[in-house]
């Protein structure tokens, strides 16, 4: 069974050059503030092929449907597919069932590519014969705040040592940001899996992976992401995180590795080390006190200014703590099996 049947079979070549065209699909839901933007970076690609850009608008709040409309009354490149659900698999396989290119190219509403990003993916996917290639989710913030929570998310102190988060050597890699990809490879498994929420592309690189497809990171692909604004938004946003990667190790078994464990090992190892620290003795308080340490020391480590190295035990524990108890309490119920 695959996870969407709602797919096209692959689209035939188009144009008959030697440029390959692209689609450019986004899930697009509540983003009136980052669209625009989002859209002129897209259309100012240095890539010399045909460039088609897919929104699946879902059922927004905000006036996202009305920029769209405008964005695509002045642009015939753009194309609009309703997306009922607003949730971004099903968003993402509407656009790649409408899609006509044999290259699809993966951006959010509100993230950035640079001008030569398309280009270089391109040049990628035919140079490594990969089925995927994605890059950097660099995350550069506005407010102290964000700026702040992006250091964190650039650090392996924050998010662990993955390279799509903090940058690396090129080649191959579990999972990449966004993604460049062969639509014939993503027609092949089915696309994105419509069960997920949040990890649909982990999950989904991995079936690319176990159909015997390469994913290919090369740091040259940076995508400006902007950080939640909120630590209640952080903290949200990274439970969910915990929760979905919960069942991706539910769904593919031996994909769990001690850099997933860190989190809800803290979060454990933490909350036993107070509750023991205050009924039965102060020596229980020492793991949670080595903790302590531990956020003090990042802090200091990544912190580029004094206000940073403030905020930053605080949003450090919050990603942590967060995504380890979204991992430790993610119920069986989520994605279910059938």
């Amino acid at each position: 069974m695959t996870p969407s049947s709602n797919l096209n079979p692959p689209a035939p070549p188009v144009g008959g050059g030697e440029i390959d065209g692209v689609s450019v699909i986004l899930p697009v839901l509540n983003e009136e503030a980052y669209l625009e933007r989002t859209v002129a970076a897209i259309l100012s690609q240095d890539y010399r092929g045909l460039i088609e850009v897919i929104l699946a608008i879902g059922p927004s709040r905000d006036q996202t449907q009305a920029i769209a409309e405008k964005l695509r009354a002045a642009d015939s490149r753009i194309v609009l597919v309703a997306s009922p659900t607003g949730r971004t698999a099903a968003g993402l396989n509407l656009a790649i069932a409408t899609s006509k290119y044999q290259t699809i190219v993966r951006v959010d509403g509100h993230a950035e590519i640079p001008a030569n990003y398309i280009s270089t993916a391109v040049n990628l996917l035919h140079e490594t014969k990969a089925v995927n290639v994605g890059g950097q989710m660099a995350a550069v913030g506005v407010t102290p705040f964000e700026k702040a929570v992006a250091r964190a998310m650039r650090s392996a102190l924050g998010v662990g040592a993955s390279r799509f988060h903090t940058g690396g050597a090129a080649g191959p890699a579990d999972t990449v940001y966004l993604g460049v990809f062969n639509r014939a490879a993503l027609i092949a498994i089915g696309g994105f899996d419509e069960r997920f929420t949040r990890a649909q592309d982990w999950e989904l690189n991995f079936r690319l992976r176990s159909a015997g497809g390469v994913v290919f990171f090369d740091p040259r692909l940076q995508v400006t992401y902007r950080p939640r604004p909120t630590l209640r938004g952080l903290a949200k946003q990274y439970f969910e995180y915990g929760r979905w990667r919960r069942v991706v190790t539910r769904r593919h078994e031996g994909t769990v590795n001690l850099r997933y464990l860190a989190p809800p090992f803290a979060f454990m190892g933490t909350l036993l080390s107070l509750i023991l620290g205050t009924f039965l003795s102060n020596l229980y308080f020492i793991p949670a006190g080595i903790y302590l340490f531990f956020l003090i020391a990042a802090a200091l480590s990544i912190g580029k200014s004094m206000k940073e190295r403030f905020r930053l035990p605080l949003i450090l524990m919050t990603m942590h703590m967060s995504w380890g108890a979204g991992f430790i309490t993610s119920p069986r119920s989520l994605a279910p099996t059938s």
